[in-house]
């Protein structure tokens, strides 16, 4: 009887879109306290291959139908970029939480709408964004609020990846939202923001298009009204080592592969070092889940939203430079 009342009270999660990052997601799920459960695609044999792949007791051949199930509570949106916004008002106006993929909407004014709609139904709204859920990132912040490295003065946030130059693939075609900015971008963008102790504007910004005229490689400078300045490089024509830089005043600490990090070094003035691990790479998505439920719960504060909101208008201030 325990189990029973235990599964019961255990939240729910349907996914709608199944490429690959959601099976990643499904793969990695691991959660006491909330449940996958259902799964959704425009074909019912897809959704069915993938349910009984990770053992899903739901599957849908309609979006419609898995909104329509009471049962679930909440929805994860790993559709192409460009139907976030649709699939994420339709979920809230269900009255399901969201936590939707990075990034969480193509423009500030699509995340207001949707910021909105969340709170006039009192559900949660969250962006499947690493940086702001791992671990190692609450302690670095911890660590510079305790005053050690001083000041912050400048960030580095370099990410290129190379992609096969095909137009008609999700990396490059316009119908698709494609482009270095909205896949591996707002990965940059994000960890910039996050040591940034205020909202910077973008000063400069320049780009190269691809064939497709969607974004293949840029470069932007950041700057707040304290004067801390951060630069973030793009491409997808060339692998760049994604290592971030924090520099301040009595040193300066180093992240790679910044994304889902678990370990940063620091290098202080005096020429001493530190190590700093927290967390798990391999646990990335489900740091996500977890804040999201506790969030749900009333036991954690959804903060990251007050930065997701910063990243999408500092990304549209990226593409407002580019294309006066």
């Amino acid at each position: 009887m325990a189990q029973q009342e235990e599964k019961m009270t255990k939240l729910q999660w349907g996914i709608i879109g199944l490429g690959q990052i959601a099976h990643d997601f499904a793969e990695t799920f691991d959660q006491s306290n909330s449940q996958l459960t259902a799964c959704a695609s425009r074909s019912l044999a897809k959704a069915e291959k993938f349910a009984q792949q990770f053992n899903l007791s739901k599957a849908f051949g309609s979006y419609e139908e898995l909104l329509a199930d009471k049962a679930i509570d909440i929805i994860y949106v790993s559709v192409p970029n460009r139907q976030h916004s649709q699939h994420i008002m339709q979920a809230l106006h269900a009255g399901k939480h969201v936590l939707c993929e990075k990034a969480i909407t193509m423009n500030s004014a699509e995340l207001q709408a949707a910021i909105e709609l969340a709170e006039q139904k009192d559900l949660i709204l969250a962006e499947a964004m690493t940086i702001f859920n791992m671990p190692l990132y609450q302690e670095l912040h911890a660590l510079i609020d305790s005053g050690r490295l001083g000041k912050l003065k400048m960030i580095q946030a370099p990410f290129g990846s190379y992609k096969e130059p095909d137009p008609s693939n999700r990396f490059f075609n316009p119908d698709l939202a494609g482009g270095a900015l909205l896949d591996i971008g707002t990965y940059a963008v994000s960890f910039a923001r996050w040591f940034l102790s205020e909202q910077p504007e973008v000063v400069a910004s320049t780009m190269i298009p691809f064939s497709t005229g969607v974004d293949e490689q840029s470069v932007t400078i950041l700057q707040n009204q304290k004067n801390e300045l951060a630069t973030i490089s793009l491409t997808f024509q060339a692998k760049m080592p994604k290592k971030g830089i924090v520099a301040f005043e009595n040193g300066y600490l180093t992240v790679d592969d910044y994304p889902r990090a678990d370990k940063a070094e620091l290098f202080f003035n005096d020429g001493t070092t530190e190590l700093i691990e927290s967390g798990f790479t391999g646990n990335a998505m489900n740091y996500e889940i977890e804040n999201m439920v506790k969030a749900i719960k009333g036991e954690l504060p959804n903060k990251s939203l007050f930065f997701t909101k910063d990243v999408i208008d500092i990304l549209d201030q990226m593409q407002q430079k580019w294309h006066k």
